[in-house]
């Protein structure tokens, strides 16, 4: 069958691209470098009946309906509610911060109207940069030194590497901060993970006759081989220049499994080190989708300076290169035969159900044009 589309990637961008350019009717051939689909967000079943994210924790959520329409089309959901504990001087307290973890830090008992006033108090005895020009002056700024010291600063050492006062004033605004006893991690409408997990949601969305995929090979090997009517690409920006303005920073994890013979390890999926031992969080899969076992699995999660890339690096340089790059990119998308959709492609910080919107609504005005 012969390709009108080349779609490189078949994570959440590249399958769900793939799949609105088949259901118009075009050809598209789907392009991955790993040996299995699904990117990131790619799971399996361990020996225990346990579904293991081979990434690190992935939790669906989001308020937008259309996007949880689409994802529905390919999978039934566990309605899950992610909650996160913190290990802060020796307790788990529950967090994002809401009204609890002030009464615990502080050894107070507040209503949850007074919340806001006490905050307010922690903030007008720090100090901090207005406007923000870093991390820490936007987390200062809302919380004061003392809960910021105990759940943000050391954590954001270990898991960049850096001082939280060079890091862009950005990379805080996806952290929510409650005034009432709302320990859920997320608040959004809708939430779950997929009861049969993230790997057959994605080999759902690509299962349609105008789709073929191709895993373990790599785009930049092959792509002169094909003379698409249009390439969505998924990968890496600077790779996809050969690195004309340098390379852009990746933040990598090394993610260490281990299975225990008792039924939990945890009282919660996820809880996060910021000041003890050297991994910033530890998972326990089995949460997720309440599965049964009388053993169970974890994850310590160790950051790590490069390696698969995992995150994008909020720092100046970083951002002043991306701009370079995203210069080429509106140049190539105008011309109407590339298109740049997600985390990698675009350098830009995407949850899921955002990467989906980017990439149907990316796709969709590509086909009216």
């Amino acid at each position: 069958m012969k390709f009108e589309i080349v779609v490189v990637g078949a994570g959440l961008a590249g399958a769900t691209a793939a799949r609105v350019l088949a259901e118009a009717g075009k050809k598209a051939l789907v392009i991955e470098q790993h040996r299995h689909i699904a990117g990131h967000c790619h799971d399996y079943k361990d020996e225990n009946g346990i579904t293991i994210h081979t990434y690190g924790p992935h939790i669906f959520h989001t308020n937008n309906k259309k996007v949880w329409d689409f994802v529905n089309r390919f999978c039934d959901f566990h309605y899950y509610q992610h909650k996160v504990l913190s290990y802060v001087e020796g307790r788990l307290i529950p967090f994002p911060i809401n009204r609890d973890t002030i009464c615990e830090v502080f050894g107070v008992n507040i209503a949850t109207y007074e919340v806001e006033e006490f905050l307010e108090k922690e903030v007008k005895k720090s100090k901090f940069n207005n406007p923000p020009k870093n991390f820490r002056d936007v987390v200062v700024s809302q919380v004061g030194e003392r809960l910021y010291e105990l759940f943000f600063k050391n954590y954001t050492i270990k898991q960049w590497e850096r001082d939280p006062e060079e890091l862009s004033p950005e990379v805080a605004k996806r952290i929510p901060i409650r005034t009432n006893r709302d320990d859920r991690y997320f608040s959004d409408k809708y939430q779950g993970i997929p009861k049969a997990g993230y790997t057959k949601m994605v080999e759902n969305i690509l299962n349609h006759p105008n789709i073929a995929v191709l895993t373990g090979v790599d785009y930049f090997e092959v792509r002169e081989l094909f003379k698409p009517e249009l390439t969505v690409y998924t990968g890496e920006l600077d790779r996809f220049f050969d690195y004309a303005y340098g390379k852009l920073e990746y933040r990598s994890l090394r993610l260490e499994l281990k299975t225990y013979d008792q039924e939990y390890y945890q009282p919660v999926a996820v809880v996060n080190y910021p000041n003890d031992y050297d991994w910033t969080r530890i998972t326990e899969y089995k949460h997720f989708l309440n599965e049964k076992s009388d053993k169970t699995t974890v994850c310590f999660e160790y950051p790590l300076a490069s390696g698969e890339p995992y995150y994008i690096v909020m720092t100046q340089d970083n951002m002043e290169k991306r701009e370079k790059y995203m210069e080429q990119v509106r140049k190539l998308e105008e011309s109407g035969e590339y298109l740049f959709v997600g985390r990698l492609a675009e350098y830009k910080y995407y949850n899921m159900d955002q990467v989906i919107e980017a990439s149907i609504e990316k796709v969709q005005r590509w086909l009216k044009e």
